[in-house]
C-alpha cells in the first residue's frame, strides 16, 4: 500500500483512496461551498458587473478546475509520479489566492448595493460572501497541506 498524506507520506491517493485522505477530502466541501457561490451570484441582481463577474469567473474556474483535477484523481491519471504533487499544490495555491480576491470583492458589492435594493438580492448576496470565504478557507486549509506534502516529497 502506498503512503499517503494523512499517513506522512508524499503521494497522491488514486481511486476512491481520494475520499479518505486529508486534505483530498476536502474536495467535497469545496464543491459544495465553490457551487453555492456560483448559483448565488448566477440568481442574484448583478448591480457591479465588474466586481461580481470576476465573483463568477472564479467560482466557475474553480470549480472546473477541482473537478478536473478530482477527476483525474480518481481514474489514477498521476501514475504517483512527484510532478503531481506540485501540480497539486500549485493548483490550491492559486485558487486561494483567486477564491480570496472573489470573497473580497463580493464583500465589497454586498456592502455597496446596501441601501436601495430588494432585500432578496442583498441577502443572496450576503450568502454568497459568506461561502466564498468558506471556500477561501477550504482552498487554504487544502493549499497548506499540499504544500505540505509537497515539500515532503
Amino acid at each position: 500500500m502506498a503512503p499517503t498524506a494523512s499517513s506522512g507520506g508524499s503521494t497522491l491517493p488514486s481511486g476512491f483512496a481520494v475520499f479518505t485522505t486529508f486534505p483530498d477530502l476536502l474536495f467535497i466541501l469545496e464543491f459544495v461551498f465553490g457551487g453555492l457561490v456560483w448559483i448565488l451570484i448566477a440568481s442574484s441582481l448583478v448591480p457591479l458587473p465588474l466586481l461580481q463577474g470576476w465573483v463568477m469567473f472564479v467560482s466557475v474556474f474553480c470549480f472546473v478546475g477541482t473537478t478536473v483535477l478530482l477527476f483525474l484523481y480518481l481514474i489514477g491519471a498521476h501514475g504517483g509520479e512527484t510532478s503531481w504533487v506540485s501540480l497539486d499544490a500549485v493548483y490550491h495555491s492559486i485558487t486561494a489566492l483567486l477564491y480570496l480576491s472573489a470573497a473580497v470583492l463580493e464583500a465589497l458589492a454586498t456592502i455597496l448595493m446596501q441601501n436601495g435594493f430588494i432585500y432578496k438580492y442583498y441577502h443572496e448576496n450576503i450568502a454568497a460572501s459568506v461561502f466564498s470565504y468558506a471556500a477561501t478557507l477550504l482552498y487554504v486549509v487544502h493549499a497548506v497541506f499540499s504544500l505540505i506534502r509537497w515539500k515532503s516529497s
